[in-house]
């Protein structure tokens, strides 16, 4: 029976536009849903259906910058889940919908004009989503081309795909069964012509194989944007004409004039804060020397708040290009002082400190029970990980005051790309049946802060005994362009990031690379820039590495005595409600008395993890009580043999025999003929509760009650002297 009706319904000046790619349908609807939007588009990429709306604000803002808003809506009814906890609707965007959202931001952003400074607001709602046809690529796709059919000014179109690598064979969009087997993960955005956005994570790919995948998915960027392109001839919307903020060119000149010497001796003081310090004063000196020189003027007024900020890029880049010089003194090529040391926290399970330049990171390693890691609640198929690590950015690491709260979307996107360069190395469960936390502090930043919480993280990691597979560093690269010139930069600084064309961080061992990320401010990058920045970003990588393991140089052996210890058997999966027992009755008994705690929630009691597939991991500092828990739980999954001699202890008499517990849940019956090889009249006479005697399994009744008995386990002799 079929659920949709045969009745035809027709929408007026609904457009729909389909195109095959690479064997996959995607479809594109316009002029049916959302219609009140500037552009809006319901785009189906198999399964997955996204509806995008982009709106803009017909006024000009006050901000100094471009006020851009994306947003990326996960609806949990989109994979037939219901939201978990008490309240039973989305809240606040889940990590990977903050993710998702930087993700279409960082294509996009660069795509408009100019001083552009009208709100700009695109709204992805996710209302199906299939994990083999990415709803992040294809919301990409429908923020693309909802901008590029409206009235907004937008230099589109821009979209993305995922690469993945099987063998030597690369592939586009692969499904999440292809991308269990892929060594790699490089989701590449651009237009049609240039890359212009990277995020990947590989199993330490090369960096020409890296090159190769972001090449590879160039060509089918480009085929999405031409879809795009037919898409717009058709139904797009005319541009508004905005008239941009245009500077004074005297002003201009005159700003330059007066202030580019005191800028340049500003900008070349190499300890951050002084030199900070310094250009605010020269900003301020240039900024009062032009209203006293124009009073009442506000045309220069307004020019010269911004030419300044204009006059302190325009005398780095110029540095930079002309003398191959930078701010700080620097060679492009050379990265700033670095030191490391571990075990600053006496009590974390593993801890360390990376200083490089004037960007210092202090990380932590804790190590818990399987059963702590992190469940989530959102569209993907993974419910749950066990390695974590959070990046934290307090206002005092760059000397200011600030917001203070949960983590905004920065420290959630840096605190992703660690994770991704980590996980790379993390052993697996079966090799190491821990949930692992890192957690990264920012003490000090003047740029890159994100790659060198992954220097500390790993650090920390060693620290701690984890078992990595190899050490893992980050480097960040920058790129400064003037016409055809170009220079790459290797360990930016902040103001070298602020005023530069790029933002290339790569993450890796000395075999690969781990994880890649991308952001540039220009239209985008060729194909030899990106060769260079790969290149110079191995050689500062194994640099970095050969600081961090002069401290150490591999995971230590033994962990922390705070860290808890662990020991794992394997039982008959059929045998898990036995040690969990009715109502969870046993499992807390074996915790209770293992322990000698009164409540399991105690910080003392031992953890039990009871896995699926028959494994029992069991967690506490002290082993002697690991092995006290493990023979517990063995009691009771343990199973008498018919036939076997056992020793056991009497626990009840009674007068037709007594009961004798061979161990924990295990009691049987030595009827009292059963008792000695002679008649015995009162079982009394033989045993008293307490003692320890030898029995001899005579298998089970029919009622399942087990039989034991003393005269089959007892010599002969003793039968014929007694």
């Amino acid at each position: 029976m079929s659920f949709y009706s045969k009745k035809e319904v027709i929408i007026v000046n609904k457009k729909e536009f389909n195109f095959d790619f690479l064997g996959r349908n995607i479809t594109v609807e316009i002029g049916n849903l959302a219609k009140q939007a500037d552009g809006s588009a319901l785009v189906r990429y198999g399964d997955t259906v996204v509806l995008t709306a982009a709106v803009m604000n017909d006024n000009e803002s006050n901000f100094d910058f471009f006020p851009l808003q994306i947003i990326y809506n996960e609806k949990l009814y989109s994979v037939g889940k219901i939201p978990g906890g008490f309240i039973k609707r989305e809240g606040r965007p889940s990590d990977n919908a903050t993710l998702a959202a930087r993700l279409i931001d960082r294509p996009i952003r660069p795509m408009f004009p100019d001083n552009f400074r009208n709100e700009v607001q695109v709204i992805n709602t996710v209302l199906s989503a299939d994990p083999d046809n990415s709803p992040e690529m294809t919301a990409l796709f429908a923020s693309s081309l909802a901008l590029g059919i409206s009235k907004i000014p937008f230099d589109g179109p821009v979209a993305g795909v995922i690469v993945g690598k099987i063998g030597k064979e690369y592939i586009i969009n692969p499904t999440s069964e292809e991308l269990e087997e892929s060594i790699l993960s490089v989701t590449v955005a651009g237009t049609k012509d240039d890359i212009c956005m990277i995020e990947a994570d590989s199993k330490e790919a090369s960096e020409e194989e890296i090159l190769d995948a972001l090449l590879f998915g160039q060509k089918y960027v480009k085929e999405l944007c031409e879809f795009q392109e037919e898409i717009i001839k058709v139904v797009g919307k005319e541009k508004t004409e905005i008239v941009l903020k245009e500077i004074d060119k005297d002003t201009e000149k005159e700003v330059f004039a007066y202030g580019e010497k005191k800028m340049l001796e500003a900008v070349r003081i190499k300890n951050k804060i002084e030199s900070y310090e310094k250009i605010a004063e020269v900003k301020e000196e240039i900024i009062n020397y032009m209203l006293e020189k124009y009073p009442g003027d506000d045309k220069v007024s307004s020019d010269t708040k911004e030419l300044v900020n204009n006059l302190e890029a325009s005398v780095v880049r110029d540095l930079i290009i002309s003398k191959k010089e930078r701010a700080d003194g620097r060679k492009p090529n050379e990265i700033r002082d670095l030191s490391s040391f571990i075990d600053i926290l006496p009590r974390a399970h593993g801890s360390a400190v990376f200083t490089r330049g004037q960007t210092q990171v202090l990380s932590a390693t804790t190590l818990g029970a399987i059963g702590e890691h992190q469940i989530l609640d959102g569209l993907g198929i993974e419910d749950s990980k066990r390695f974590m690590h959070h990046y934290n950015f307090p206002q005092f690491s760059v000397g200011e005051t600030g917001r203070y709260g949960a983590p905004g979307r920065r420290e959630i996107g840096h605190g992703a790309l660690g994770e991704k360069a980590l996980l790379q190395v993390i052993p697996s469960e079966e090799e190491f049946p821990y949930t692992i936390r890192v957690v990264s502090e920012v003490l000090e930043s003047n740029g890159s802060s994100s790659q060198a919480s992954i220097c500390a993280g790993c650090l920390s990691l060693m620290a701690a005994g984890v078992p990595i597979k190899a050490p893992v560093a980050g480097i960040a690269m920058g790129l400064i362009t003037k016409g055809r010139k170009h220079v790459v930069l290797t360990d930016i600084a902040g103001l070298e990031d602020h005023i530069g064309d790029m933002d290339f961080k790569v993450a890796g061992t000395r075999n690969g690379i781990t994880a890649l990320q991308m952001d540039i401010k220009i239209k985008g990058v060729t194909k030899s820039i990106l060769k260079e920045a790969l290149s110079e970003a191995k050689k500062a990588r194994i640099k970095i590495l050969d600081v961090m393991e002069s401290v150490i140089k591999e995971p230590r052996k033994e962990l922390s005595p705070y860290a808890p210890k662990i020991k794992m058997i394997q039982i008959d999966p059929e045998k898990i409600k036995d040690v969990i027992g009715r109502g969870g009755e046993m499992i807390t008994k074996i915790i209770l008395e293992a322990s000698n705690v009164l409540s399991v929630n105690d910080k003392d009691a031992v953890k039990v993890d009871l896995e699926d597939d028959g494994r029992v991991i069991v967690y506490h500092t002290d082993y002697e009580i690991i092995d006290k828990t493990i023979k517990m739980i063995e009691d009771i999954i343990r199973e008498v043999e018919e036939g076997e001699i056992y020793t056991g202890t009497v626990v009840k008499v009674e007068d037709f025999g007594c009961f004798v517990k061979l161990w924990e849940g295990t009691e049987g019956l030595v009827h009292v003929s059963q008792l000695a090889h002679e008649r015995v009249n009162k079982p009394s006479d033989i045993v008293k509760v307490g003692d320890e005697i030898i029995v001899k399994s005579l298998g089970y009744d029919n009622r399942g009650r087990l039989n034991l008995s003393r005269k089959e386990a007892l010599p002969k002799k003793e039968s014929k002297n007694k």
